[in-house]
């Protein structure tokens, strides 16, 4: 469990590219009763839209964290060490309906700001919801995408948010 500071959105200097890809995240929300569900992910982003630091997800439609993703104005990304590889893998493979997974996993839930998000994480974007839309199948460019990512034809809803807030483990 880690001490976490403020880090000024000018100032975060991570790769997206090895945060999201390679050191996967959670992707964290509650529901208004205060239950919380976490879902793993690597694909994603951050950039600049809108004259605002964003990040943007996408969630699967069966997936259970989407329930609570489309109830909550807020979510957590949170990016954790090496060292929780195992449950980041286990968090991605069970699911919330089956089981209290987050429990299981051993980590530990605090809010910023009602925000849910893990205090093992080295890194946790604290964000606000400002777009969604789901992917359609006539707007793929490159066909073999679609043929080879969404053989279930359950496409991915994308999600772009503002970081509103990056907290770092001191």
């Amino acid at each position: 469990m880690y001490r976490f500071t403020e880090c000024a959105i000018a100032d975060f200097q991570a790769n997206p590219f090895h945060m999201i890809g390679k050191d996967w995240m959670l992707v964290t929300a509650a529901k208004a009763d205060g239950t919380v569900n976490t879902m793993t992910a690597a694909w994603g982003g951050l950039g600049w839209m809108w004259e605002k630091p964003v990040a943007y997800i996408v969630i699967r439609p069966q997936r259970y964290t989407k329930e609570f993703i489309d109830e909550s104005d807020t979510l957590s990304l949170s990016f954790l060490g090496k060292d929780y590889r195992k449950s980041l893998a286990y968090l991605g493979g069970v699911s919330g309906r089956d089981e209290d997974k987050i429990a299981t996993s051993g980590l530990t839930i605090a809010l910023e700001g009602g925000t849910p998000y893990f205090t093992e994480s080295e890194t946790v974007l604290i964000c606000r919801k400002l777009y969604k839309q789901d992917f359609e199948p006539d707007c793929f460019i490159d066909a073999s995408i679609e043929a080879e990512r969404y053989p279930a034809k359950d496409y991915h809803a994308m999600y772009i948010v503002e970081v509103e807030k990056i907290l770092v483990a001191e």
